[in-house]
């Protein structure tokens, strides 16, 4: 046992020169490859009252299960999300559907999308003495059409100017507002209309379908205008859905919604593209009252590229490793993996050259004496100096005290052995030389 861990320790002493070569290797492929993604992303959502935060804190809370940390930004809406994804103090953000459209070309192409998150609604409600049956009644009311840059705002105003009333045709009482500031001046009859935007389950929403003072107006051109505006799409409401005590609305409508998009820019790590987006799937996994439960996230057509990432989780779902470990884990699998394969390209061809090596290194313990044997054996003979062959014999009996103690695999036991027959032989021939020498003497 005890020269079978000998011989391991030989092996292992013999094959050290490995060990710088596998670091090298390791340490190259570490720096080339891509480092793991972050655990931390920023969130452009909205105003504190507003869906798209909501949903960024329902989002956040299902992310924090899987250790990533997602901050929460907030802004005035949509176009505001947009300057934020510009100037990188964001790496993702919600955006209304077709306000991309409003940045260059060049500004979009720092931009991708990563599907789309819900349906917006467009709600357009009114007090129960109003008769309002086209936008031009809106003229001679006192309407809430959204506050500047807000998501609302957008949308309030392409349907106005589908209809041709510009901004420079609105009513001086028409009002900037939006969100809960819209919907309290509405309740209190300082307002006779107003444009919401939305889920059906926001606060504000469900605010004002609870009113039995409020009712909804039906936009019943919602053809014509998906036809003019094609970032929207249009909505059947049943009679009820908002609210049932109220019965809020009180007749089916029609209405037009945008959708909810995330949108990411060059700052985000595209590997991170599952791991929200199956955050999203969790959250919606139930639906809402407009949206069929598994509908969203969803990769409907979008002005912006789609991430490839993003792609691939729509039609086969989460990578393979994601399915069954925790993201960290599964990300730094994935790497890893990625590391082994061009390591056992190098290792395969470096293993087979292992066994030669090894044996020459082996081998060359014994056989660089022999070089040195035969450099003795051919300069000495009988012409040489006494003296000399004394040193020299004095100098071999000393080398083969330290070959003594060379140690060599069993398996080469026998080279070691011939080594030392050898040296003997060549000790016994000087010896030899030194007696004729002296004989000479004598006779001499």
């Amino acid at each position: 046992m005890q020269r079978i861990f000998r011989d391991i320790k030989i092996m292992l002493l013999a094959n050290l020169w490995l060990v710088p070569v596998l670091a090298a290797l390791v340490g190259a492929l570490f720096y080339f490859v891509a480092p793991p993604p972050p655990m931390h992303a920023r969130l452009a959502t909205g105003s504190p009252t507003g869906g798209y935060h909501a949903f960024g804190v329902k989002l956040k809370d299902v992310l924090a299960k899987q250790g990533f940390a997602l901050e929460l930004v907030p802004s005035t809406g949509s176009l505001d999300n947009l300057a934020k994804l510009q100037k990188d103090e964001v790496e993702i953000a919600l955006v209304q559907s077709g306000q991309e459209l409003t940045l260059s070309t060049h500004q979009r192409e720092r931009l991708h999308g990563l599907g789309v998150m819900y349906q917006e609604p467009l709600w357009l409600f009114k007090r129960k003495e109003m008769d309002i049956d086209s936008m031009a009644d809106l003229l001679q009311l006192r309407v809430a059409i959204g506050a500047p840059n807000s998501g609302t705002r957008s949308v309030s105003e392409a349907l106005l100017a589908a209809n041709q009333i510009s901004p420079e045709r609105f009513p001086v009482q028409w009002q900037p507002i939006s969100g809960s500031r819209a919907a309290n001046a509405l309740l209190a009859a300082e307002l006779d209309a107003g444009f919401f935007l939305g889920p059906a389950e926001s606060a504000v929403v469900q605010r004002l379908a609870a009113s039995p003072e409020l009712d909804l107006v039906s936009l019943r051109r919602s053809a014509a205008y998906r036809a003019r505006l094609p970032f929207l799409t249009k909505l059947e409401v049943g009679e009820g859905l908002l609210n049932l005590s109220s019965n809020s609305p009180s007749r089916d409508i029609r209405t037009l919604a945008p959708v909810a998009t995330l949108v990411a820019n060059d700052e985000f790590h595209p590997s991170l593209t599952p791991l929200i987006l199956e955050a999203v799937r969790e959250v919606m996994q139930d639906g809402t009252l407009l949206d069929p439960p598994g509908t969203f996230p969803s990769a409907k057509p979008q002005t912006l590229n789609t991430l490839s990432e993003a792609n691939y989780y729509y039609e086969k779902g989460l990578p393979i490793l994601q399915r069954y470990l925790p993201f960290r884990i599964a990300s730094l699998a994935d790497r890893y993996i990625i590391l082994l394969i061009p390591l056992l390209v190098i290792m395969i061809p470096l293993s087979k050259a292992i066994g030669p090596i090894y044996r020459w290194r082996i081998r060359a313990r014994i056989y660089r004496w022999y070089k040195y044997l035969r450099e003795v054996d051919r300069k000495l003979d009988a012409s040489t100096p006494t003296a000399q062959l004394v040193a020299q014999i004095e100098e071999l009996e000393t080398l083969e005290r330290r070959l003594a103690k060379v140690e060599v695999p069993l398996s080469y036991s026998n080279e070691l052995y011939d080594l030392h027959v050898h040296l003997r032989y060549v000790i016994e021939r000087l010896h030899a030389l030194q007696r004729r020498q002296a004989g000479l003497d004598q006779v001499g």
